[in-house]
């Protein structure tokens, strides 16, 4: 009596060469990817696109390239001959350490106050919650609109028509923050999780009952982060609008590029490249500490 073929293939060792080779081919064909026709033809046919329109735009543009093997040395030639070595000591007069405090209070008003018409905004600019569906659009339209000026040019516009001093650097940092954090916050609360929206309305709750029960658990992280962000995203504008007549450490700056000074100018930059790079120590410090407590 014969026995199972399947037996004796299994007895001489014929099956699992050919489960092998089966695992094999089926390796390969999970690995393998073949030149797909027409996505391939697009992705390249964008990429020549362009790199034509950067070639245009050189030549358009008039950029002489062979210009730039030279451009470090001689920027390094010009900040040694005029700006080395900077005047410290021009940076730690009474006068400027005084203009230092006042770029921090703007900093902190324009980021406070910011931060306070983003949260609104960003509920009512949030299209998966928003509890007027009226005021979407309009809400859109501000932060879209605070984005859309940079901060320098509403320190000019306001200088203009309220004159020089604090006041206009403060407004003009303050409309940056709500563009840049209102962006940022509506954007994180379309990112929740609908179930719990969901949950918190079928069980008979309001707008704002919902808003905080079932969004804000959701992104107060995420928001903590943003804030302590955009403050120092703030505080680096803060430290430059004073160039154009807001006061701070930016007015000093001016003052110095006015004059010629150039070793007073770098040991000005110089500061505000300290004070930014400790700023964005303090914040990314703060970032994680306060996402750990709050997590």
């Amino acid at each position: 009596m014969h026995g199972d073929p399947s037996s004796e293939l299994s007895l001489r060792g014929l099956v699992p060469r050919e489960l092998e080779h089966k695992e094999a081919a089926s390796e390969i064909a999970r690995t393998w990817s073949r030149f797909r026709y027409p996505q391939s033809l697009y992705k390249y046919a964008a990429l020549l696109a362009a790199l034509a329109f950067l070639a245009f735009s050189v030549d358009y543009l008039d950029i002489d390239l062979d210009r730039l093997p030279g451009l470090l040395g001689r920027m390094s030639e010009t900040l040694a001959r005029r700006y080395f070595p900077p005047n410290v000591g021009h940076v730690l007069t009474l006068d400027y350490l005084h203009t230092l405090i006042e770029t921090l209070q703007m900093t902190w008003f324009a980021t406070l106050i910011g931060l306070a018409v983003s949260v609104p905004l960003a509920w009512l600019a949030a299209g998966n919650i928003t509890p007027v569906r009226l005021l979407y659009k309009p809400a859109r339209l501000v932060i879209m609109a605070c984005r859309s000026v940079h901060e320098m040019i509403w320190t000019i516009l306001l200088v203009m028509v309220l004159g020089y001093g604090m006041l206009p650097g403060a407004i003009a940092l303050t409309l940056f923050c709500i563009g840049f954090a209102g962006k940022l916050f509506s954007e994180a609360v379309e990112a929740i999780d609908p179930g719990q929206v969901e949950a918190i309305r079928a069980a008979g709750a309001n707008s704002m009952q919902v808003f905080v029960y079932a969004v804000l658990p959701q992104v107060r992280v995420a928001w903590t982060g943003i804030s302590i962000y955009t403050w120092d995203v703030v505080f680096r504008a803060a430290t430059v609008v004073g160039f154009f007549g807001a006061g701070g450490m930016g007015w000093f700056l001016r003052e110095s590029v006015q004059r010629v000074a150039s070793r007073d100018t770098a040991a000005i930059l110089l500061s505000i490249v300290v004070v930014v790079i400790l700023s964005e120590l303090l914040s990314a410090w703060v970032r994680k500490y306060v996402a750990r407590a709050v997590a």
